[in-house]
């Protein structure tokens, strides 16, 4: 019997599309880089709920006869290679011949295109693949094409579609990595009936400051190689602005943009000792290399290249990346008036602690007395109590405890002796304390950022916010797709304290702030809060108010670096062990440490039987 088949066109032709149309970007793409191909001088992109029912091109490039616009649409068919050799020297972004049919296979497309010779454009309908129509119409020189309904044949594929605010992030990004690629053409971008952007012809330099403001162009350092046929310019971001993520990662190839582990490493060794570990500087760079020397048809997507001598391109990258950096002095300057006073802005508040609760038993010593002043007093008990209750109890049974000891009630205070309560910062980044059996370590960000993720969930589930009005609101001017996500997001952020109104297109008003961000730094964490929801985003499958928390959590808590009056460091503690888990940042990562008396007694190699 035979089980081996050979599929129907029908069939074929959905699974073909999926490797070159996975998401409305993946449509706006291939059509933005066919209207580029075609000359055009000026592109428009419109597109309603993010693509998933509009994709609408217009550009106004030398068109199509009306029997180039039918072939168009048939599978590999294309005017930009004709043989195997051109594989080796192509120069235009497109060259498979597959886009147009894989878009009609899973769309409804409407193609309108004329020449400059013709008098009459050809208009032609295409739906799941097969053209049902076409005419000759009265329309303007170039190509306007029109994807209505992406997937509607393929309800799965249009099922695993993300949000709309995730699909127009990919759709923004695609159009401005091409934006930013070909600043000698005109884009125009209208979203919903809303002009998001419209670029004239103008200089790189422009374009990036249009994108990421007036200022950011102040801290690019220009770069110039050329080495063996191998040229590389544009810019790299001083070490400073380096981020946690990788969106602000520009590298064009021939002006194609392309994805490259190789480069992407020398552009980071470049750097050497200049960024940390984990972090990623910003660059925006144009190789340019012999068509012959690098192979795009790795990929249907053709992000993907490969280079006939990695190691040049590497080293070269390297080189160019180091010697830019090298121009630069990147020594900090102090301003005296810019140091932050941290002792009339503490952020923390002493939270109500069972006295003769674990967390008093164990923090402290013995049961709390008084937690005010810099210089809190606690009572002895019972060393024998205290280590049966920590060495029987596992972390569950630890934290069930400490969640039963939320409530204050004042103890007798009658026979008990007083002692001194004791902390200190080391390097601006740990909190030691001595417990009853050694020292415990405690990382002030990660334990900041537990208390404020538990504030920020109670928050939200409570709907009771925290706010203090700013005496004088501010402004922020943000992306498209910050805006978008963030008015998606705008109850959440409320609920946990802030105060947003939307004006304009992509501006935002911030009238409000929770009660733990610093005041005068209330733009700078709104926008990290976004740029780390997006990544929890991706990585993921937590709800919206959990990726919310974290994020504003993360970008709130006090920092590595942050000197603390002693004061907010038993503040710190003290709310810390109030929390439900007090063991783990919302990210997984110990909170804190201890280092135990017969450890250190081992160190030093010391008996602990005896006292010398």
């Amino acid at each position: 019997m035979q089980k081996i088949k050979i599929l129907p066109e029908s069939v074929a032709s959905k699974i073909a599309a999926g490797e070159v149309v996975q998401r409305p970007e993946s449509v706006v793409k291939e059509l933005l880089e066919n209207s580029i191909d075609a000359q055009a001088t000026h592109i428009t992109l419109i597109i309603k709920a993010a693509g998933k029912t509009l994709i609408q091109v217009i550009d106004d490039g030398i068109g199509m006869s009306e029997e180039d616009a039918r072939l168009a649409f048939y599978r590999h068919s294309t005017s930009k290679i004709s043989d195997v050799d051109d594989l080796e020297k192509i120069t235009t972004l497109g060259f498979r011949g597959e886009a147009l049919y894989s878009i009609a296979s899973v769309a409804r497309v409407e193609m309108k295109t004329k020449t400059q010779e013709m008098e009459l454009g050809t208009q032609i309908i295409v739906e799941g693949g097969k053209i049902i129509e076409q005419n000759q119409v009265h329309c303007e020189k170039g190509t306007n094409i029109i994807v209505k309904n992406l997937f509607f044949n393929v309800p799965a594929r249009r099922n695993f579609l993300k949000s709309n605010a995730t699909e127009f992030k990919h759709i923004y990004d695609t159009f401005q990595r091409l934006s930013l690629s070909y600043t000698n053409l005109r884009f125009t971008f209208i979203d919903d009936e809303k002009l998001v952007v419209d670029l004239p012809q103008s200089s790189l330099e422009k374009r990036i400051q249009f994108y990421f403001g007036e200022s950011f162009l102040d801290s690019l350092i220009p770069v110039n190689f050329e080495k063996d046929g191998f040229s590389i310019s544009g810019y790299i971001g001083a070490p400073h602005f380096a981020k946690k993520t990788k969106g602000q990662q520009f590298l064009f190839l021939n002006n194609r943009y392309v994805v490259n582990k190789s480069v992407s490493h020398a552009v980071y060794r470049g750097y050497e000792h200049l960024i940390e570990k984990g972090e990623f500087p910003f660059y925006l760079l144009f190789i340019n290399l012999d068509p012959k020397r690098i192979d795009v048809n790795v990929h249907p997507s053709k992000l993907e290249v490969k280079f006939d001598d990695e190691n040049l391109v590497y080293s070269s990258v390297y080189s160019a990346v180091k010697d830019a950096l090298s121009t630069k002095d990147f020594t900090p300057q102090l301003a005296l008036n810019e140091l932050d006073d941290f002792t009339s802005q503490t952020r923390i508040k002493n939270p109500v602690v069972n006295p003769h609760s674990f967390i008093a038993k164990e923090i402290y010593g013995q049961p709390k007395k008084d937690f005010a002043g810099t210089e809190t007093e606690i009572t002895r008990t019972n060393q024998s109590e205290r280590d049966e209750l920590f060495t029987d109890l596992d972390i569950v049974e630890k934290t069930k405890q400490l969640i039963n000891s939320l409530s204050f009630e004042k103890s007798d205070e009658k026979d008990e002796a007083v002692v001194t309560r004791q902390v200190w910062q080391l390097h601006n980044k740990y909190i030691l304390t001595p417990i009853k059996n050694g020292l415990m370590i405690i990382d002030q960000h990660i334990a900041h950022e537990r208390i404020l993720y538990e504030k920020a969930i109670q928050s939200i589930e409570n709907s009771i916010p925290l706010s203090q009005q700013l005496l004088f609101p501010q402004t922020v001017e943000l992306s498209k797709p910050d805006f978008e996500l963030l008015i998606e997001l705008k109850d959440y952020f409320e609920k946990i304290g802030f105060d947003l109104k939307p004006f304009g297109k992509s501006t935002i008003i911030i009238n409000g702030i929770p009660q733990d961000v610093k005041q005068g730094k209330e733009k700078e964490v709104l926008l990290e809060i976004l740029e780390m929801y997006r990544e929890f985003a991706l990585t993921n499958v937590t709800e919206e108010k959990e990726n919310l928390a974290k994020s504003f959590a993360c970008k709130s808590a006090i920092k590595a670096g942050d000197p603390l009056t002693e004061k907010e460091m038993i503040s710190l503690i003290d709310n810390l062990f109030a929390t439900k888990i007090p063991y783990v940042c919302p990210h997984g990562r110990p909170v804190f440490i201890k280092l135990t008396i017969d450890e250190l007694d081992r160190r030093f190699g010391r008996n602990p039987s005896k006292d010398y």
